[in-house]
């Protein structure tokens, strides 16, 4: 069988508040995005995030577009450019270099192929693709909670929610793993450079036992550098339920928005 969906990003400013989207119908689509990203790279990050959504599946993708850039870059470019080691043929290197690898990564194995649509042209699967990437963009720029939808879900079929996704310090956009958040009870979620001042800490017996989902001991009186080792605290299925949703919610990783519960 073969999967018909829609993907597209958007971007306000361009840079700006980003949001990414693909759509298969109402019961079936996901959005993501962040608080400063290109259109192009929202683009790509539908795509990225469809093939993801679907790997569990034999099933070929159709996939409508209104981006000939990530079009052209995935189909016509991308051979091209690994050959001469991610450069394009000016010598310069690739544009969104983190988010082409990935997507590079996900198209082994698959079938596929891309029909490109005019945007903006009341094409019922691209138009519900934009409004989800647009609402997801004007989420971050009003600091509102982000649509992120159902996920993928068919017939009883879902596959795990996309990592949380954050733009990377050099201006591309990176994936950040959410392996941590995974189903089994108490499973470590390690926090890096935590100041020592907030050492010991005990994990939260049960989500309806406490208010938070740790509690710390009183910090040192010598304050010590903020480059310390990981602290690692086990979370209960409902605790992290509540953290992957605060981190979507504020556009950060898990381990970042941990890291902000601390003054």
């Amino acid at each position: 069988m073969t999967i018909r969906a829609a993907a597209d990003g958007s971007a306000l400013g361009n840079p700006g508040p980003a949001g990414w989207a693909w759509y298969v119908d109402d019961t079936c689509w996901a959005a993501g995005g962040w608080k400063h990203a290109t259109n192009n790279q929202g683009e790509l990050m539908a795509v990225l995030q469809l093939f993801r959504a679907t790997a569990h599946l034999d099933d070929d993708l159709h996939i409508l577009c209104d981006s000939q850039y990530v079009i052209n870059a995935v189909t016509k470019w991308m051979p091209g450019w690994k050959k001469k080691g991610w450069k394009k043929a000016d010598g310069k290197p690739v544009m969104n270099l983190d988010l082409l690898k990935d997507i590079d990564a996900a198209l082994i194995g698959r079938k596929y192929r891309f029909e490109w649509v005019k945007g903006h042209a009341n094409h019922p699967l691209n138009e519900a693709a934009d409004s989800r990437a647009r609402a997801v963009s004007e989420a971050y720029q009003r600091g509102k909670p982000i649509p992120s939808g159902p996920g993928w879900v068919r017939n009883g079929d879902a596959s795990p929610r996309p990592p949380l996704e954050q733009p990377a310090s050099n201006g591309t956009v990176g994936a950040t793993s959410t392996g941590s958040l995974s189903a089994e009870p108490t499973q470590p979620v390690v926090v890096g450079g935590v100041a020592a001042a907030r050492a010991a800490k005990k994990a939260a017996a049960a989500a309806s036992e406490a208010p938070s989902l740790f509690d710390f001991d009183e910090p040192q009186d010598k304050p010590q550098a903020a480059s310390t080792a990981p602290l690692t605290v086990a979370l209960t299925p409902a605790q992290r339920d509540r953290l992957a949703a605060l981190a979507r919610r504020s556009g950060k990783t898990p381990e970042q928005a941990l890291a902000d519960l601390i003054p």
